[in-house]
């Protein structure tokens, strides 16, 4: 046999079946084995991470990238430079907050054109189901998104509005027919209200938990109905979760996230005026994070992503019923789930199934998500124990804003390797694109 390309060695390797001690073979840009830890290994390059961890890339499947029309709120140069940084070799870019938002393949094209030769991890795309464009997720489908987007509430962006009434149950039959997926932000907009005044608990009264349970009921019936793939993104609200388990035992094809932020964050935390702390739906109680955690370790909650949704600083004004509403996170996820993951006593192992293999599955992106003999040779080293001292100025995120600065986080990203390569400054992400 000729000589592997890499070598990587850990006490700690994460891999699909826990943490054991191994060393990673790669050959090109895939794993071709796990070998004993001390095995002796001809490579081009050996590296021993000792008692450091090593993971597999994550799987970001959330992330708005906003390029092009809006590139001052991020870039695919800056975001996916955050992602690698925080341990993500695989993120899937939201259709919208881009202009024009990515609901029709010369919408994808103009995506496609803008992001080409920036992007320093891989990258998938959803598409958008919007009002009279039923007939556009199909095309969508054959140039390669993998999966539909659309919003049961007003977005926030006008160009971007959300399916009502029929709209839904016809899209999702469309979906259904060509075996798709279908996204779901899930807020009843008949149960919610403009904030009434500027302060956190005003706009948190705004959203209420049952906003979030009574579009999921309903989403649930629908894809009963129709048959169709459904995921529900960013559950914030606890009160979704006997509903989400209930369809699920019932072999309704529905599945459901959260995010760091509700994982991490409380309401009681926010500060007066602290709008980097505002997204939709809302953080909320510290008592309603507890069950969160609940609900993603019995499983009813199956991925962790970061529903990366930047601005620049000027649209975070200290008023809560005014400012932007998304929270930048990309870099911190795997440190912020992390720290309150160890807390309560969670493994390395639960954080790359949330973080690594669930994402990967839900897009359907064989090859990403662990490491494992034929997988892309997506690698991360992390020192679980490192204090990680947040300073937004220093995070690649194009814009400094994000509520975690100032907190110290548990856990430091060394080295991410992307198909075997460290990522170095030098793009080479490529596109995942679905069917051709």
């Amino acid at each position: 046999m000729t000589q592997l390309d890499l070598v990587v060695r850990s006490r700690r390797t994460v891999t699909p079946e826990g943490e054991r001690p191994a060393a990673v073979a790669v050959r090109g840009e895939r794993v071709e084995a796990l070998h004993a830890y001390d095995a002796p290994l001809d490579a081009a390059e050996d590296v021993d991470l000792r008692d450091l961890a090593l993971l597999p890339g994550l799987v970001d499947t959330h992330v708005h990238v906003n390029e092009p029309g809006r590139t001052h709120w991020e870039g695919f140069a800056s975001a996916t430079r955050a992602a690698a940084a925080g341990g993500v070799t695989t993120i899937v870019d939201m259709p919208l907050n881009s202009l024009p938002p990515t609901v029709s393949v010369a919408a994808l094209e103009a995506k496609l054109a803008a992001a080409r030769g920036q992007c320093h991890v891989d990258v998938g795309f959803w598409g958008g189901a919007v009002p009279g464009n039923v007939k556009d997720l199909a095309p969508l489908r054959e140039r390669g998104v993998l999966g539909f987007k659309c919003f049961m509430s007003p977005s926030g962006v006008e160009e971007f509005p959300p399916l009502e009434g029929g709209e839904l149950r016809r899209a999702l039959e469309e979906v259904a027919g060509f075996g798709g997926l279908m996204v779901v932000h899930a807020e009843d907009p008949a149960l919610l209200a403009e904030p009434a005044g500027p302060g956190y608990p005003e706009f948190l009264a705004s959203r209420p938990g049952e906003a979030e349970r009574s579009a999921v009921r309903r989403l649930v019936e629908l894809s009963r109905e129709t048959g169709a793939r459904v995921h529900v993104l960013h559950v914030s609200s606890a009160a979704c979760l006997d509903v989400l388990a209930a369809a699920r035992a019932d072999g309704v094809p529905v599945t459901a996230e959260t995010c760091p932020h509700y994982l991490t964050l409380a309401a009681e935390q926010v500060p007066e005026g602290a709008t980097a702390f505002k997204c939709c739906p809302p953080i909320r109680s510290a008592a309603n994070r507890d069950l969160l955690w609940e609900g993603l370790a019995g499983g009813v909650l199956s991925c962790v992503v970061s529903d990366h949704s930047p601005s620049t600083a000027d649209l975070k004004v200290p008023d809560f019923a005014a400012a932007w509403g998304g929270i930048a996170s990309l870099q911190l996820g795997l440190a912020a789930v992390w720290t309150e993951a160890a807390r309560r006593g969670h493994r390395l192992a639960d954080v790359a199934r949330w973080m690594a293999a669930a994402p990967a599955a839900l897009a359907g992106l064989p090859g990403k998500g662990a490491i494992a003999p034929g997988n892309d040779a997506d690698l991360v080293a992390f020192d679980p124990a490192a204090d990680n001292p947040v300073d937004a100025a220093r995070l690649h995120h194009k814009n400094p804003v994000t509520p975690y600065h100032g907190r110290v986080l548990k856990g430091a990203v060394l080295t991410t390797w992307l198909r075997g390569r460290p990522v170095d400054g030098v793009p080479h992400g490529r596109f995942l694109l679905g069917e051709q």
